[in-house]
């Protein structure tokens, strides 16, 4: 099974929309999902400070920012 992790931050509005994104994907493709607040931790911060949200398919950052539904469906799909 593919492992999603979104990488977010409270009260970024791309973040709801990416998260929103990734929630109705999981009608379509079967995936463990995990969301991770950079601000709960000092090395996460430093690492993606105000670069969020950042979708990981298996570890592997793909979408940054924004996201398409169908892109994300056909990666997750993969």
């Amino acid at each position: 099974m593919r492992q999603v992790t979104v990488y977010t931050r409270r009260g970024c509005h791309l973040c709801e929309r990416v998260e929103g994104l990734v929630r109705a994907g999981r009608r379509s493709a079967e995936f463990a999902l995990q969301f991770v607040d950079v601000d709960s931790d000092d090395a996460l911060q430093s690492v993606y400070g105000e670069r969020v949200p950042v979708v990981a398919i298996d570890g592997q950052e793909l979408f940054g920012y924004a996201m398409e539904l169908d892109a994300f469906l056909k990666k997750v799909s993969l």
